[in-house]
């Protein structure tokens, strides 16, 4: 055995070890794997609307049932999940954060909404989507009928990548495993997955989001995920709203909630 796969097979204890911790603290059976490290290829705009780039491993098994585990259970293991990546070490990025970005909005939201990584205003108020494509984000769900505080909203990875730029392959990986953590206690109904690396991250292949968007996935194997474009390209295209705005009504038709 190589140092590299020693070291990653320590990973993979450390991370299925606390997982393992906090699904036993939510009352929940079943563990998802935590994914192992893999190249992925980058590229430096961090919303282009299409990414290539090699799979990350796949999304994790079918998730455990967290609905059937007591709300104040669930939002205590968020918790506590919370507080650990606070502290986390796992790859570069802790080393040039303000702070960690965990979620904001309802923990035991039916609605989530998942993205890339925080920006220079995420990581200084601690909140993900706090600047402008935060507040287009927050235009967008009072749209669909829902408050900000109604809805689940969390990244792929929980700290800044400096300038903005697209996670790198080993962030990733190291960051990947609290965001299935999240999702098992969260328990949504449905996903939306906001630009091509929050889709691929979820779903473990390539995704080019031009053309995945609009097309129910699957992620964990039960829960259906919506591939849309991030709020920052809006921001640069606003004509793509048009699209958008289709897909987030597919959401709401499959939600049973009124247009």
């Amino acid at each position: 055995m190589t140092s590299d796969d020693a070291d990653e097979l320590r990973a993979l204890v450390r991370a299925t070890r606390t997982l393992a911790e906090q699904l036993r603290a939510s009352g929940a059976s079943g563990v998802p794997a935590a994914p192992r490290h893999v190249a992925v290829a980058t590229r430096p705009s961090s919303t282009s609307p299409a990414v290539e780039h090699a799979p990350l491993p796949p999304a994790p098994p079918p998730l455990p049932e967290a609905s059937t585990t007591p709300p104040e259970e669930r939002a205590r293991s968020l918790a506590a999940l919370s507080a650990e990546v606070v502290g986390c070490t796992r790859c570069a990025l802790a080393g040039g954060r303000t702070q960690t970005v965990f979620a904001r909005g309802n923990p035991l939201a039916e609605l989530c909404f998942v993205g890339e990584g925080p920006g220079a205003d995420e990581d200084a108020s601690g909140l993900p989507f706090v600047g402008q494509a935060g507040q287009l984000l927050d235009k967008m769900i009072a749209a669909m009928g829902y408050a900000p505080d109604e809805v689940y909203i969390c990244n792929i990875v929980k700290c800044r990548p400096p300038g903005n730029r697209k996670p790198e392959p080993e962030e990733l990986s190291a960051c990947l495993p609290y965001l299935h953590q999240q999702l098992a206690l969260v328990s949504p109904k449905v996903i939306v997955a906001l630009g091509a690396t929050a889709a691929h991250g979820l779903l473990g292949a390539p995704v080019a989001i031009t053309r995945a968007r609009g097309s129910w996935r699957l992620y964990a194997g039960r829960v259906p995920v919506m591939p849309t474009l991030h709020p920052a390209y809006l921001l640069r295209q606003p004509e793509a709203k048009r699209d958008v705005w289709r897909d987030l009504q597919a959401v709401m038709e499959r939600l049973g909630k009124k247009r």
